[in-house]
């Protein structure tokens, strides 16, 4: 319980002139709706500007992190962060196996080359878990990887206690 109410406190200080991109995945689209809810709310409550971009599925994710990072880079201010959002349910191929990794591989690297990532990408065994997981009065997923980047951002900026 303290973890979120600490997690909560962290989305509400305001990140002054904060950049953050939304890269969403619609393959499951009521999901993703609910994972953007949640960021969403914790990301205006950081009072930070949202970049909202919709992709089909998971992989395309960390694509388009790339092609718009490099694109913002050369036109004009910097983002200062990148939130992924998606929903990767497991089915009866190893499909599920490479979506999940290879997205969450892509998303490390932006990380690790020192961009800010907070990653939302539910992976489950069935629908029902990612709704528990997705849901706002829920699991509240895409809230907490909102306050994720926003961590990374404030670490970013040389402020040590996120």
């Amino acid at each position: 319980m303290a973890k979120t109410s600490r997690r909560k406190r962290q989305a509400e200080l305001p990140i002054p002139g904060a950049r953050i991109l939304v890269i969403e995945a619609r393959f499951h689209e009521k999901i993703a709706d609910e994972l953007f809810a949640g960021a969403r709310a914790r990301l205006e409550e950081a009072q930070v500007e949202i970049e909202h971009v919709r992709v089909p599925g998971a992989l395309e994710i960390p694509v388009a992190a790339a092609i718009l990072l490099d694109a913002e880079e050369r036109a004009g201010p910097r983002y200062d962060g990148v939130l992924a959002l998606g929903c990767v349910i497991k089915g009866q191929t190893a499909h599920f196996d490479i979506v999940a990794g290879e997205s969450a591989r892509g998303l490390m690297e932006l990380g690790i080359s020192g961009v800010p990532v907070g990653n939302g990408i539910l992976t489950v065994k069935t629908e029902a878990q990612a709704k528990v997981r997705a849901k706002r009065n829920g699991e509240d997923k895409g809230g907490d990887a909102a306050s994720a980047v926003l961590a990374l951002v404030r670490i970013a900026r040389g402020q040590k206690n996120a």
